[in-house]
């Protein structure tokens, strides 16, 4: 027994003059039972051995029914109710889904001139690694509504900036820009949108389309055919490039997209116009606008201060800026491969953007200025507690600058010497040192350390009275050893074998 739906179908083919063999062929069913539903006129129920319910009686009368109108559920059980039917509303809705023909949308094939218009729309493939942080990945894709020409590019972000900017490339892409550009209900377009209404669009949509020349056309909602060249050009490149792509590095995979669209996607005989879009596009570019002479502008623009550590925050990271520029209030220009940052106008800082998460991004040249700043001031504060130590000081330190001896070195150790010989000591030597003109701080290191030596302690004098030297009794002195001729024949041989072993 078939289904009043496929009832439907076999007499539909056999209205179109298809022959029973061709029907049964293509709903899979017997030539037989074909042409016996062809003969019969009229569908009819089959009486089966099921559970008997109330519905039972009037099962015949609901396909006569609905053959002559489309019925509701409700519009049906009202008639079965006059008709004495006392059964529910849930029996007589499960029987219409099996016996109702389903309803098959049409849709109407659009048709484009050359250069008349382009859809785009964004696709989304699963995570992708950017540094430490993993991010979703994106792509977008603008097709050429007659040629089918396609451009694509991924990225990490579907922000207003991205946005823009895919436009911007794509046009660059073709060369030239079409006429119309057919868009879904996205935020980044299309801020709102009541049916019967005029679409309220994205007035940085608006700015770029005016700049470009091109007419903004929002599909209707829930009209995904509208725009059916796109999702079948998001389709081909997730089935046809994405699927068992292994991609470790997102920097790599817009260069293997481009090779992609000129060896493949733009090559390929499309399914539908049965042609290389390559081929057709030569047709289709010169009805297409020129580029204008400047690209437009897609960067958005914020507001952003700058804390104590002159940084600003941005998408998750920090970006520094020049230290005098502290605390103040900075425009932040946001492009999707930099970010530039001013000050009244002026641009003070420009950093490549970064779409990993908690890093600080900073310029070496930020901080000299501070690092400027902090030796200066620690330098005056040296200079100033030198001074403190002597009124000779200011003058010393001017000899030591004219003799050119790195002063600055000099006054840096006397004054870590009054921390170890005390404020007084140094003052003194410095004054000393000064009189005999004598300029290092090698010259007061040595005075103090003579002066801190410790000397022996001279022991007790003892002095002899006068009166008893006078008394001492001295001996007169025998000089006669002194005489050679006198000398003991003892000390001659003695004299003798010396000069014989000589």
């Amino acid at each position: 027994m078939i289904t009043y739906e496929t009832y439907c179908k076999i007499i539909h083919m056999h209205q179109q003059h298809l022959r029973v063999s061709q029907i049964a062929l293509e709903l899979g069913i017997n030539e037989r039972t074909v042409q016996k539903w062809i003969d019969a006129g009229s569908f009819h129920q089959r009486r089966n051995s099921h559970k008997k319910s109330k519905l039972d009686p009037y099962k015949d009368q609901i396909i006569r029914l609905i053959e002559n109108y489309p019925y509701s559920c409700s519009q049906l059980l009202q008639k079965l109710r006059e008709l004495g039917y006392q059964g529910g509303a849930t029996i007589l809705g499960d029987y219409l889904s099996k016996v109702r023909p389903r309803r098959e949308k049409a849709f109407l094939t659009l048709h484009f001139e050359p250069g008349e218009c382009a859809q785009v729309d964004w696709g989304q493939f699963g995570m992708v690694n950017v540094g430490s942080t993993q991010r979703r990945l994106s792509f977008f894709v603008m097709v050429l509504c007659y040629s089918r020409m396609m451009y694509l590019e991924f990225t990490v972000s579907e922000t207003m900036e991205h946005f823009l900017n895919c436009h911007r490339n794509a046009f660059e892409y073709f060369g030239a820009v079409p006429g119309k550009i057919m868009v879904d209900n996205l935020k980044s377009a299309v801020l709102k949108r009541v049916v019967g209404e005029t679409p309220v669009f994205n007035p940085r949509y608006l700015e770029l389309s005016k700049h470009y020349g091109f007419e903004i056309r929002a599909c209707n909602v829930a009209k995904g055919n509208e725009k059916g060249r796109v999702e079948n050009g998001v389709g081909y490149v997730k089935k046809n490039f994405l699927a068992g792509l292994d991609i470790h590095d997102f920097s790599a995979i817009n260069p293997a997209g481009r090779i992609w669209l000129e060896e493949t996607a733009n090559v390929r005989q499309h399914g539908s116009t049965q042609k290389q879009p390559s081929e057709l596009f030569k047709e289709e570019r010169p009805a297409m606008n020129p580029l204008p002479v400047m690209p437009y502008d897609t960067s958005v623009t914020k507001t952003a201060r700058v804390n104590n550590q002159f940084r600003v925050s941005f998408d998750g990271n920090k970006y520094s800026v020049p230290s005098q520029y502290s605390g103040y209030l900075l425009s932040l220009k946001a492009f999707t491969d930099r970010i530039c940052l001013y000050h009244d106008n002026n641009l003070i800082a420009q950093h490549i953007r970064s779409y990993d998460h908690n890093k600080d991004i900073e310029n070496p040249d930020h901080s000299k200025e501070l690092m400027q700043q902090r030796k200066s001031a620690r330098e005056q504060r040296l200079l100033m507690d030198f001074y403190k130590l002597s009124p000779k000081a200011e003058n010393y330190y001017q000899e030591l600058s004219k003799r050119r001896m790195n002063p600055r070195h000099h006054i840096r150790q006397i004054t870590a010497l009054s921390e170890i010989y005390g404020t007084d000591k140094v003052a003194r030597a410095i004054e000393d040192a000064f009189t005999y003109q004598a300029f290092s701080c090698d010259y007061i290191a040595n005075l103090l350390e003579q002066r801190e030596r410790i000397m022996p302690q001279p022991g007790a004098l003892h002095v002899t009275r006068r009166q008893d030297l006078l008394e001492l009794d001295i001996a007169e002195p025998n000089l006669s050893i002194y005489d050679t001729d006198d000398l003991p024949q003892e000390q001659e041989k003695k004299a003798g074998d010396t000069d014989e072993c000589k």
